[in-house]
């Protein structure tokens, strides 16, 4: 088969599963260097493709949109004119979008990988499957990483990171300075610590979040709070608790490639982050930024950081309880004590993973 001109690659949502698709758009750039690249997503995770080397176009799919959203998709996507379709999702929109590109050429995760398994019947190139029998589902970027073999003729890197660009770098260590200038102490001991929803399952308590950060400055180490929208009222009530702590305060960031250039720079100078399961706890590892993650009901070995634990300078922490329910994927806990599986874990244990030596 001869080079392809044009490839689509398709992964809409969410941002974790945006950055573990990086290692496919990757090994398709190095592999096709001559070939136009799209990239069909969401919105509201596009910012992060803003100025990625190689990626010629981006391709927005407007899922608020309804119904009124897969016209506009079309003829966008035939204007593009895709000879080779990559879907990186697996799910009925995702094959939605790869019909509408009208590509010859379908690839995409095993049948069995799909979450809706009829509609990977639009493929004509499926990836051999990863997820073995009898072993259950593995970690996302086992599977990007077998889909980015397939179409890549057995691609060996896994580079994951969204190509920080020097001048975000540089506005990332520019922040990490106003730090410490707001928040005193050993700049070498900075740490970040990314806030989560109270609403989401995955979050951990705001009390704990504010003992957490007590107790790292009273050590005399700078701290970052870092808050997104989902978590802007959080910020505001935890930086009212905390007022006169010295704690540096970044609340409602949105900006993806800033975030990004901010987790760089973190990683450069060798501080971690603390954070639940989200897609910014996984940008943050692809940018090179050692993480110390908050694990609840999730399973760290199917949703981790990558590299996953054991194999990384990553840690994953649960409470120390056995729990019947636990790992789940329930979205609303059923534990007559609520989450316990994150509520139980002590902040003197997030503590202690951030201050152990990377391994």
């Amino acid at each position: 088969m001869s080079d392809p001109k044009r490839i689509l690659l398709v992964r809409l949502s969410h941002l974790g599963d945006v950055v573990h698709a990086l290692v496919v758009f990757h090994a398709l750039h190095a592999a096709y260097p001559r070939a136009e690249i799209a990239w069909a997503i969401q919105p509201e995770f596009a910012g992060l493709l803003a100025g990625l080397p190689g990626l010629a176009r981006v391709v927005t799919f407007e899922r608020g949109a309804g119904l009124g959203a897969w016209p506009r998709l079309r003829r966008e996507l035939r204007d593009f004119g895709a000879d080779w379709a990559v879907d990186a999702q697996g799910n009925a929109k995702s094959a939605g979008v790869v019909l509408c590109s009208g590509a010859g050429r379908r690839s995409g995760l095993a049948r069995r990988e799909w979450r809706e398994r009829p509609f990977g019947l639009v493929l004509n190139d499926p990836a051999p499957a990863v997820d073995a029998p009898g072993l259950g589902p593995r970690h996302a970027m086992h599977r990007m990483l077998g889909l980015a073999r397939h179409v890549a003729s057995g691609a060996t890197s896994a580079r994951l990171d969204p190509a920080v660009r020097a001048d975000e770098l540089a506005a990332g260590h520019a922040r990490l300075d106003a730090l410490v200038a707001r928040s005193p102490g050993d700049a070498d001991r900075a740490v970040v610590l990314k806030l989560s929803s109270q609403k989401d399952i995955r979050g951990w308590p705001l009390a704990r979040w504010a003992e957490l950060a007590r107790s790292l400055r009273e050590d005399g180490r700078p701290v970052l709070l870092l808050s997104g929208p989902a978590e802007r009222e959080e910020g505001r009530q935890l930086e009212a608790e905390l007022n006169g702590t010295s704690c540096d305060h970044w609340i409602d960031q949105d900006g993806l490639r800033e975030l990004a250039g901010f987790f760089a720079a973190a990683g450069e100078r060798g501080l971690p982050l603390a954070a639940c399961d989200s897609g910014p706890m996984h940008l943050a590892a692809a940018c090179g930024q050692r993480v110390v993650v908050l694990e609840g009901p999730q399973d760290g070995a199917r949703t981790g950081p990558w590299p996953l634990e054991g194999s990384g300078p990553h840690r994953v922490l649960r409470a120390g309880i056995e729990l019947a329910c636990a790992p789940c994927l329930a979205r609303r806990c059923t534990h007559p004590n609520g989450p316990v599986c994150l509520s139980e874990l002590q902040a003197s244990e997030v503590r202690a993973a951030l201050e152990a030596t990377p391994t």
